[in-house]
């Protein structure tokens, strides 16, 4: 990493709430726009328990509650979600320890190798950014094959036990949208191969910033793969756009926050769309946010799902086929730019 940059950790410390940050974190030359705040109710809730219910109206109407969620939102809360509400805040608790952690400790810090399964760094990928983002940031592959960092102890049986757990809500997602697709309930499980589905795990540091209105923690984008969930440590910062406005989230406790990703705009061959987030920072309380992107396997050609191209009436095939590991290693190399890299897989217009 070039020698000009450091943990932005280290450089938040090393600033006070009078300085001005450095030019290459900043975003914004005027003031951040004005952000919509929507109300908290009116973003989607989807009760998981309800997408296995034995009664099968409950069970009809979550998932049509999913199926609507995805189309209008690209992003809803997920409650009774079955994750124990300690094994969440355990997750964060041993995420900031690592954080906190002397940098010896943690693994080298090293921006070259994107597909590197243990990697910590800043930003996002400051090989190709101009401005750089107000966040550090732990990586690491869990499935198929598991990784974790030696430090802290605890960290690696805490890490298995959620990113497991994260799996089998995932499951239960899939097997619900399978079927607001008009699909049987194991259909898209099986054509994504989520058996062997990839999931990547990242640990996310927001600290204090002295001039939170010119920086950014995340710039705009969307997300590889399926579903990507999210928990924080009760310090919001999660920006979703919804009808061209950004929508600041308040995430409701011990909720899981999902929202729709690249290859299941890809697979319902555009029905649900993949939603433009970003993180704003602010200059009092550090957030730590844990986010795990569940996704099909790395050999699995992903492309929309025959049943759902039309081609004789109504839409045809909407994106072209592409292996998954292709493209979550051109989007990795390059810096965060909107949805650029779903754009750049759609089908030409006849």
């Amino acid at each position: 990493m070039a020698s000009s940059l450091t943990c932005i950790k280290k450089l938040s410390e090393s600033l006070n709430i009078s300085s001005n940050i450095p030019s290459t974190y900043v975003h914004f030359k005027d003031p951040v726009e004005t952000t919509a705040l929507d109300p908290q109710d009116s973003i989607p809730k989807i009760d998981i328990s309800l997408l296995t219910s034995d009664d099968t109206d409950q069970r009809s109407k979550a998932i049509h509650d999913l199926d609507k969620a995805c189309q209008e939102w690209g992003f809803f809360m997920a409650v009774n979600h079955g994750i124990p509400e300690e094994l969440l805040q355990k997750m964060i608790e041993i995420s900031e320890e690592f954080f906190n952690l002397g940098e010896e400790e943690k693994p080298e810090f090293d921006p070259k190798n994107v597909m590197e399964p243990i990697r910590y760094g800043t930003s996002f990928n400051t090989a190709q950014e101009k401005v750089h983002c107000w966040r550090d940031f732990l990586k690491l592959f869990v499935h198929p094959h598991f990784h974790s960092p030696q430090k802290p102890e605890a960290f690696r049986d805490v890490l298995a036990e959620y990113c497991a757990r994260a799996r089998e809500l995932v499951r239960k997602l899939v097997r619900g949208v399978s079927q607001s697709l008009g699909l049987d309930e194991g259909e898209m499980e099986e054509a994504l191969n989520l058996a062997s589905g990839f999931q990547l795990f990242s640990a996310n540091l927001y600290p204090p910033c002295p001039q939170p209105e010119l920086a950014l923690g995340m710039t705009p984008h969307s997300d590889h793969g399926l579903f990507t969930l999210l928990i924080q440590n009760g310090v919001g910062g999660l920006q979703i756009q919804h009808d061209a406005v950004w929508v600041s989230v308040n995430a409701i406790p011990g909720s899981i926050l999902v929202n729709v990703a690249d290859h299941l705009e890809i697979f319902s061959n555009g029905k649900y769309k993949s939603v433009l987030h970003r993180a704003v920072v602010n200059n009092g309380k550090t957030r730590i946010s844990i986010a795990i992107a569940n996704s099909p396997s790395l050999d699995t050609v992903v492309s929309p799902c025959p049943k759902l191209v039309q081609t004789e009436s109504g839409r045809g095939l909407a994106y072209v086929p592409m292996k998954y590991k292709e493209y979550l290693l051109t989007q990795q190399s390059n810096r965060l730019d909107g949805k650029a890299r779903l754009e750049e897989v759609k089908a030409l217009d006849d």
